[in-house]
């Protein structure tokens, strides 16, 4: 390779993942695939043919049925106990600072192909909390995340805030003297940093973050629409003596929980699932849930929620979330009035999130002149609705949606 030692800008994300790095004195995108400049967070660990796929392969294979095993959102588990816990897979015992690392090496080698140069260093996007802020798992995300890059290869890594690097993309260097606020909705978490733009960078004011994001909304949609239909909220009759007690509700949340899915396929969820059966008030539900669990179908069903809400979210005449795999014709209605409806705690936490930003910067909302939209859940209707309810006056900007923060990572990287 011509040269060595350069820094890439690396935007690990819980659903998608996207590199970049600055040449001639723009930031340049790598591409993942052909047209495409980001990869999804997935994994799929193909049985059969002993062979470990990442992003649209590794989708591809789950909706082809393949047999194996299928994981996202792994971005949400940094600073647990599970990130350092062995677990068998294709034949292997491996952790999942091993799993992520290989995906990692992969973006770091098709970067390396397209740029003809080696990459020993990263600057890598953190969020404003991986948790919560003052949580002890921070530090230990930080850290986990930090070892997932030395073993995908990289010698040096460093950090910066997403919402500093959305900052920076979207022009606020330009802009000296604009306080704006970056609302970065990404797959698992919400950040909020208060910004003024000066000519030698930005002075981040105050930032601030929960713990919501796509993958919560696509939850909050499960559990409120698909659930039901497979017995949450039914009855049970009770084993001994008269009356009924209701179905347990923790099968029904780990199975609208992407980075959950993959551990709900247990005999002894199938055995407590065949009890229910054969306790059950309302059978064909829980016949249904017995099958999503006999076929492992928890990922078909979140696809179909995300697919829905999309539907609802652009305003599709009657859009529905499609239940086939599980039987024949079975739908979840998902008028705009429900996705609202199901999404409403959602709305008031981004609501909160943005005012205690605001309160730890000790600034008006009506001095915010620019509100920055970062993510693709950027883009749902309840994000800008909440956010112009806060800031009417503010310019509302959605131009770098997707790119943002690849573009500002591979900026601040490159200088």
């Amino acid at each position: 390779m011509a040269q060595s030692g350069l820094s890439l800008g690396v935007d690990f994300g819980t659903s998608n993942s996207a590199a970049g790095y600055l040449r001639d004195g723009a930031p340049r995108l790598v591409e993942m695939a052909p047209g495409q400049t980001t990869i999804p967070t997935t994994f799929f660990f193909d049985h059969d043919r002993r062979q470990t796929l990442i992003g649209e392969p590794a989708n591809q294979a789950l909706l082809d049925g393949r047999e194996g095993r299928f994981m996202r959102a792994l971005k949400r588990v940094l600073g647990t106990s599970l990130m350092h816990e062995k677990r068998q897979i294709l034949n292997r015992r491996v952790t999942f600072v091993e799993i992520i690392a290989g995906f990692l090496a992969e973006i770091k080698s098709r970067a390396e192909a397209e740029a003809g140069s080696r990459f020993d260093r990263v600057l890598s996007g953190r969020p404003v909390v991986f948790h919560a802020k003052g949580d002890p798992r921070e530090a230990q995300a930080e850290a986990d995340l930090r070892a997932c890059y030395l073993a995908a290869g990289f010698r040096e890594v460093a950090f910066l805030p997403e919402p500093e690097a959305a900052a920076i993309a979207s022009g606020a260097l330009d802009q000296p003297g604009t306080i704006g606020l970056i609302v970065d909705i990404g797959g698992g978490t919400s950040d909020f940093s208060l910004f003024r733009a000066g000519v030698e960078g930005v002075e981040i004011l105050a930032s601030h973050g929960v713990r919501i994001g796509g993958t919560d909304f696509d939850r909050a949609i499960s559990i409120d629409r698909v659930m039901p239909l497979l017995g949450k909220g039914t009855e049970l009759r009770k084993a001994l003596g008269a009356g009924t007690t209701p179905t347990p509700n923790a099968i029904y949340n780990d199975l609208a929980t992407w980075e959950k899915i993959p551990f709900v396929y247990t005999p002894q969820n199938r055995r407590m699932t065949e009890e229910m059966l054969r306790l059950a008030q309302q059978p064909r539900k829980l016949s249904r849930l017995a099958k999503v669990l006999e076929d492992e179908l928890g990922h078909d069903l979140a696809f179909a929620v995300e697919q829905g809400k999309i539907a609802a979210n652009d305003g599709a005449a009657e859009p529905r979330i499609w239940l086939d795999p599980v039987e024949r014709d079975l739908f979840a209605p998902l008028s705009a009035a429900a996705l609202s409806a199901s999404l409403a705690p959602q709305a008031d936490r981004l609501a909160e999130g943005a005012q205690d930003t605001l309160r730890a910067a000790g600034v008006e909302a009506g001095r915010v002149q620019r509100v920055v939209y970062v993510g693709g859940s950027s883009l749902m209707s309840l994000v800008s609705d909440t956010m112009r309810a806060q800031f009417p006056d503010a310019e509302h900007s959605f131009s770098n949606v997707f790119t943002a923060v690849t573009d500002g990572l591979a900026i601040a990287a490159g200088r």
